[in-house]
Order: C-alpha cells, then structure tokens, then sequence
C-alpha cells in the first residue's frame, strides 16, 4: 500500500507532500505511545547515522571512491544554545531525493492503517518486527522538536536536499547548495521544543550518548557551542568486542565503574563470546562491594541489552533475579526486536541467551570457590544471602547452586563450609544433613535444639537468611543425604554415641521410682498445657536445657511458620510440641515435689514460658509469667 499525497509547489523547486489524514494520529501514537523515554531519540539518531556510516563502509569495498578525502566514518552532535538547536551530522552514505522520500516516509509508504494495528499488536506482546525502518527511529525526534531539517547528499552525488517538517501531517522537499550541505552523508537539525532545551547541555548529550550510544561501530565527536574544535566523547571501539588478551584489568575495571555506576574494584569479570547456533558476547562483573539496590523489592536484573552494539535496555531480565548483584552487558545481532527497541520480543533465542550467560556466571563462581577460596569467601559473605534465592527459585540449576553455597556451622563460625566439607566430616551412619533456622545468628547459637548434637559432635548447619527457611523445605538431597531440621519431628539421636560422657551421667543410677516421678510428671505438663501445645514428651535433643519447643512432624518448621504468620500467609499456627529433658535437676526436682501441686503448676507453666523465650518468642501472658517467677523466687528465699 502507499500513500496518497498531494505536491503543492511554494515554488519552482519546493515540494510540499500532504499526508493522509491518519498521519496525524500515527505520529501522535509514536510520540506518545511507542516511546517510553525521552532521551531515546537521541539513541535513534545516533544509530542511524552510523547505520549509514556502515552502509558506506560496505558500499566502498565495490566501489572505493565513495569515501572520497575523507575515509574515516565519524558522527558530530553540535549544540547551539542560543538558537536552541540540536544537530546531528554523518558523513555517512547519504541519501538522494527519492530516498529521502521514501526513507522518511516508511511509516506513509507502509501503509498507515496497517502499521498503527503493527504497533498496536506490539503494545499489546505480539511483537511486531519492524526494526530496520529508518523512519520509525527517525520520528522519535518530533518528542523533543517542533520541526526537523534533513540535509542530506548521496556520497558520490552532486545533488543535496532538504527534507523538512513540523510532524504533524506534512513534509516538504527541496534542493540545496551544495555549499549548505555536507560533504556526503546527513545533517538532522532539530529545533527544540522549550521544554526540551535541556538537550543542548554538554553534560545532558555527552551523558545520553556515553549510556546509550557509547560503543557504536563510529566515533562520535561534540561541538559544544558553534565555532569550536569538537572533542571526541566515544572512540568507536567497544570493550567486549576485544580479545580478553588485549584488555587490561585496569580497563576492565574503568568499564565496570561505567557501566555500574559504583568505585568499587570487580571481584569477579567473566567475557566470553559465544558462538554457534546463537552468537552473542557477554561481559558480566560481579561487585566486590553491595549495590544500594542490592535487596530492592523489584529483585530486577542489571544487564544491558545491546544490538549490534546500540544499548536497547537495561530491563531485558538477562540473568535471574538471584544474579542482580552481576552488573554487565549482553551483544547479540540475533535477538529481534519490537518497534521501540525498548521491549524487547520474548523468543526461544533470548531463552538461549539467558540460559547460556546464567550457566557460564555459575561456572566463573565455581572455579573461583575451587581455585580461590579466599576470594570466594569474601563474595559469599557479600552476595551469599542473594545466590540462595536460587535455591528456592531455580530447581534446574539447585543442585549447582548447592555446590556453591557456603554455611556457618556448629563447627565453624565462618560462612565457609561447604556442603561438601559437611558431607566429608559426617558420621558414617548419618544418613541427613541437619540444620536449624532461626532469625540471627547468636540466636541460633544458643539454641537448646544443638545440645544434643553437639554432645555427639554431629555438625548442623547455622541458618539465619529469611530465605532459608524456604529453600530447606523443598531441597533435593545431596549427595544422597536429605535436609533434616533439628527443630521438627522426634529425632534419631539415639543411635549416635555421645563423644563425651560426664563422670556424673557414668555413676549415676535413675531409680525406677524417679523414673515413674518423671513420666507423671510429663503426663501432668501435658494435661496442663493442653490449650498451649500439642504435646509433651521427653527429649534426647537436651543435654543442658531444661526443655525446648520443636515442630510437629508434619506442617512446617517453627521458624518458616513465624515468617508466613508474620507476611499474614497462615491464618493460624499449630501447637508446638515441648521436649523436657529428663535428666536435668531441674525436672527431677518438680518431679519429686509431687505434695506440692501448686508449684508443680507454677513450674510447668514457666519451663514453657522459658522455652518459648529461648526459641525467640514471648511469653503468652507477661504478667502471669513475673507472678510465677516471683512466687517461686519468694519460695527460694524462704527455704
């Protein structure tokens, strides 16, 4: 389809063409609608010219003097203030009158009715392919000009053209001096807006281009003001695309500052090129200091997108969310794209792309870990608590991600042991990987719970992330040993020896008597607190303590029930089971106090309140709680 215009001559050389009269609505729709950020139209420029700049380069292979005086490719912003102007230079190909006309009327030339339902579908995720199109960049400008010139020469031609318009339904087209034209290539004038005069600040262009157009294939030059000597701000080189033998760590390091915007040196720089069935480049950096974004709600990634080396986005979820510390950049000339180069079209290819980077950043780390245990400390310390969402996110890759995890321990208070470490150092009967969750660390260090695994000198691993509690409950098991809390279920403590045994537990003989004591006692605890917790039974997880709290068998562990009470997840909790210790003085006592039913009940009541206390929570009535202790204390001290 093409359009219909009208030629209306101001004179013996202007034509004006008069679009139909969906124009108008189109051009609203590409300002408005397709383009999210302003300062895209720049990027748009910016790409074209050296998309022209290329076309050249190729064209002069068959044809060498095209390039004429002046073979270097190069791209000029000149910003004059004064006349609030912005101004775009190539000495690219160049363009004739009719491809002027037919380049900055591809929108008309395709059809408008057809291309607004094009974009429609592409707002809508159809993802309408149209990239390629000069002037669906192009007519980015009109967001930030009132009107745009287009001078532009054909390289080799002795003709230039001016192709003007204000964006709103009409353009015209006449010819030039060749005096007023460039020497090949095009000139874009864009008369700024009020509002947009921003756009001729040093700092707001050199900024934009730096961000976004930094690494096209051509250098780009900026005249701040008229009449003076430009300054290169891009060279036209891009890092990624060098050998990594050619680059140096100090430049690795001055692109990551760019690129991340932190000061901090890289721990970890990971460049690579695939090639194959998808080709693409990757330049990932993993901080050696936390990002301030770090635990932003949004959890989004940091990867740029870039397309033959144009910056599309920064949105484009390149790697997933547990890898958003990793600041760096994907070029690929494969992946398509929709109409704004914002969006980018979900494919199989960015699929591809995703899994190939995310597996070679988990390969970086692992080589690490093995090859420089101490680096690789440092960055679990910083990034450890964020890796394990993994755990939780990504069932593919668990098991790597497991490999990968560092703990504390029973055994070691620095986040260094490995589930390996673990593994090797275990009991030979053990058949489970124990650990317990809990809100810090102290907490958990002081935890009941521990007693009796420390006592056998089984080791448990220390779990204090708030994404522990859920990585645990639907882990694999590794290397053949499932994830087994402390905290829930009856234990399997009896078959391991103790590796200490006191002289006292040796000599000391538990008459049958005391025992009955004892069971009579647990059975009193258990009808008393009925209302309080589901059961109460003896331990062998004590060893110190007089009693603790522990999970049911089934349902969920105490501490991921705090989290999902805590998020308004469970509209109730279950009962606690509580565990005494049998041989703690403190429960033989009570136990053999069986004249005194008074205090029995003041005791049962405060060994839960105590448990409850050292399991982080409060007592369930504060003020009864102080009436018992200081009942007992006042008992105490009179005897």
């Amino acid at each position: 389809m093409t359009t219909e215009t009208t030629e209306k001559p101001q004179d013996a050389h202007q034509e004006a063409h008069v679009f139909e009269a969906d124009v108008a609505r189109l051009l609203h729709m590409m300002v408005h609608s397709v383009y999210s950020d302003k300062d895209v139209f720049l990027r748009e420029l910016v790409s074209n010219a050296a998309d022209a700049c290329e076309k050249l380069r190729y064209e002069a292979i068959a044809e060498p003097a095209l390039l004429g005086d002046a073979p270097q490719s190069r791209i000029l912003l000149t910003l004059n203030e004064e006349a609030q102007q912005l101004i775009v230079e190539d000495n690219g190909i160049g363009m004739s009158k009719a491809e002027l006309i037919e380049a900055l009327g591809t929108i008309a030339r395709s059809g408008t009715r057809a291309f607004m339902e094009r974009i429609e579908a592409a707002k809508a995720g159809e993802g309408a392919q149209l990239i390629g199109q000069f002037g669906v960049g192009f007519y980015s400008s009109f967001m930030v000009a009132e009107r745009v010139d287009v001078v532009s020469r054909r390289a080799g031609s002795h003709e230039a053209w001016l192709w003007s318009s204000d964006g709103k339904g009409s353009y015209s087209v006449r010819p030039v001096d060749l005096a007023e034209a460039p020497a090949r290539g095009t000139r874009i004038t864009l008369h700024l807006m009020q509002e947009a005069k921003n756009y001729t600040s040093r700092f707001e262009v050199e900024r934009i281009v730096k961000q976004q157009s930094g690494h096209v294939p051509v250098p780009i030059r900026l005249l701040s003001k008229p009449g003076e000597e430009p300054v290169e701000i891009t060279d036209g080189s891009a890092l990624w695309t060098k050998a990594k033998s050619d680059v140096s760590k100090e430049d690795y390091a001055d692109f990551y500052r760019s690129v991340s915007g932190q000061y901090d040196e890289p721990a970890l720089t990971v460049h690579f090129k695939a090639e194959g069935r998808h080709e693409y480049t990757a330049l990932g950096f993993v901080p050696s200091l936390p990002p301030f974004d770090l635990f932003d709600p949004d959890r989004k990634g940091r990867m740029k997108l870039y397309v033959k080396r144009v910056f599309i986005t920064d949105d484009a979820e390149l790697l997933p969310r547990y890898l958003r510390f990793v600041r760096g950049l994907v070029d690929t000339a494969d992946l398509p794209l929709n109409v704004s180069r914002e969006m980018i079209q979900e494919s199989p290819i960015l699929a591809a792309i995703r899994k190939g980077v995310t597996n070679r950043i988990l390969t970086s780390l692992e080589k690490q870990a093995e090859n420089d245990a101490e680096a690789y400390r440092r960055f679990w310390d910083t990034f450890g608590a964020v890796l394990k969402e993994g755990l939780y996110d990504d069932y593919e890759r668990r098991g790597q991600l497991l490999g990968l995890s560092r703990f504390r321990t029973t055994a070691s208070d620095e986040a260094s042991r490995s589930l390996a470490d673990y593994i090797k150092d275990a009991k030979p009967e053990q058949t489970a990987i124990y650990y317990l969750t809990g809100s810090s660390l102290e907490q958990l260090k002081a935890s009941p719970q521990l007693e009796g695994f420390r006592a056998r000198g089984i080791e448990v691993l220390l779990l204090s992330d708030p994404i522990d509690s859920f990585w645990v409950t639907s882990a694999p098991d590794f290397e053949g040993k499932s994830f087994k809390s402390v905290s829930q279920g009856a234990t399997d403590l009896a078959q391991f020896p103790k590796t200490e045994t006191t002289a006292q537990e040796e000599d000391e003989q538990v008459s049958a008597d005391t025992k009955a004591d004892i069971a009579a006692f647990i059975a009193y605890a258990k009808e008393k607190l009925k209302e309080e917790v589901d059961d109460v039974r003896s331990s062998d997880r004590l060893t110190e303590s007089a009693a603790c709290l522990v999970a049911g068998e089934s349902g969920y562990d105490r501490q991921l029930e705090k989290l999902l009470a805590g998020a308004g997840q469970l509209k109730a909790t279950s009962k606690p089971v509580l565990e005494i210790n049998a041989e703690h003085p403190l429960i033989k006592a009570v136990a053999g106090a069986k004249s005194n039913p008074a205090l029995q009940d003041d005791v049962v009541h405060l060994i839960y309140d105590q448990a409850r206390i050292l399991d982080g929570d409060k007592p369930t009535e504060p003020r009864a709680f102080a009436e018992r202790l200081g009942r007992l204390f006042e008992k105490a001290l009179k005897a």
